[in-house]
């Protein structure tokens, strides 16, 4: 069971990679993913979230000063394990490094890092990042070796991919899924582990996993992104952050 003594402030880092991607679709300047990162930030988020991936399809480097020039809240870079990527980490300095795997073909990030394919290279990368003061969360599956791996190769958090609950075709697959994340929330919490949970989530999908005490972060963008169609980016950060206070 997981120890509900300890209180956890739960907070919305909004990924804006998605505002790049309308961006990059006509390779303009608008609209622009810091924009709309400041804008998050007003209405409540309390971290940005941004990819820059090595074919650059939608965040690109001249994104990341301005990022850090006008963001008045914690950056999360998410990228991948590779030289370039920590080498312009390190120079950014964001407040914390995501790392997750990366595939050119893919349309999004699909399942988490497999960290015992890497276990040499994930460690090194971490111990660089920290001692430049960047804080190192994996994106892995709720799989309890690899939130042991997590904590032993020096990891300060874990987020939780989501991915395989969110896309769940029937109620029983959603609730089996369900409970594989909370399984896996328990054994991070048991390792010391800072919580974290993203992918594919929405308003809708985002409420029994509000149950869940112990995460203490939520990295969401596409459905925001989308919801802001609709809604207008202010509205549709603003409802997703009274939800995650309001649990």
């Amino acid at each position: 069971m997981i120890n509900h003594e300890k209180e956890i402030m739960t907070i919305l880092s909004v990924n804006v990679d998605h505002v790049a991607t309308l961006r990059q679709a006509r390779l303009i300047d608008y609209p622009d993913p810091v924009k709309a990162a400041t804008i998050a930030e007003e209405a409540g988020a309390e971290g940005i979230t941004f990819h820059l991936r090595e074919d650059r399809r939608h965040i690109q480097d001249s994104d990341l000063s301005r990022f850090k020039e006008k963001c008045t809240t914690r950056l999360n870079m998410e990228m991948a394990a590779v030289e370039e990527m920590v080498n312009i980490a390190i120079n950014l300095k964001p407040a914390q490094v995501s790392l997750v795997p990366e595939k050119r073909e893919e349309l999004t990030t699909e399942g988490g890092l497999k960290i015992d394919e890497n276990q040499n290279l994930l460690e090194k990368y971490t111990k660089r990042l920290q001692s430049e003061g960047i804080k190192v969360s994996y994106f892995i599956d709720p799989v309890e070796k690899y939130i042991k791996l997590s904590k032993q190769l020096g990891a300060n958090a874990i987020e939780i991919n989501t991915g395989s609950y969110s896309d769940a075709k029937s109620q029983e697959e959603r609730e089996l899924q369900l409970e594989k994340i909370k399984t896996g929330c328990t054994f991070a919490v048991m390792e010391g582990l800072e919580l974290y949970a993203g992918h594919g989530l929405n308003t809708e999908n985002i409420l029994p996993l509000l149950e869940i005490k112990e995460i203490e972060e939520y990295n969401i963008g596409h459905s925001l992104v989308s919801d802001a169609v609709y809604l207008g980016f202010f509205q549709s950060v603003k409802r997703m952050n009274d939800l995650i206070k309001n649990r």
